[in-house]
């Protein structure tokens, strides 16, 4: 996780708290920032996951040149993130919270 990960996840935490307190106070403008921050905020997740992404590929690359064997495995690595984070993009879209 780095920093762009976590301003991320505060910023639609914030957000996600903005928009509810615009809704139950039946405030259009609250409600429309906080759906702005929590769009925002998982900009700014996504941008942070492939940041991640892009050191894990350079650390396994530089990893691969030793052991072909391990690349494969990296890469097997990989292609279980890239699902997992898109069940985690699924879940958002859905207004599910965030599950271990």
């Amino acid at each position: 996780m780095n920093k762009d990960n976590l301003k991320g996840t505060m910023d639609d935490a914030a957000g996600r708290v903005k928009r509810q307190a615009g809704e139950w106070t039946g405030d259009t403008k609250t409600q429309v920032e906080g759906a702005t921050q929590q769009v925002k905020g998982k900009a700014e997740k996504a941008w942070g996951n492939v940041k991640d992404a892009a050191k894990d590929a350079t650390k396994n690359t530089n990893q691969g040149n030793q052991s072909n064997q391990g690349n494969q495995s990296n890469q097997s690595n990989q292609s279980n993130q890239s699902n997992r984070s898109q069940e985690d993009v699924d879940r958002e879209r859905r207004n599910e919270p965030n599950r271990p």
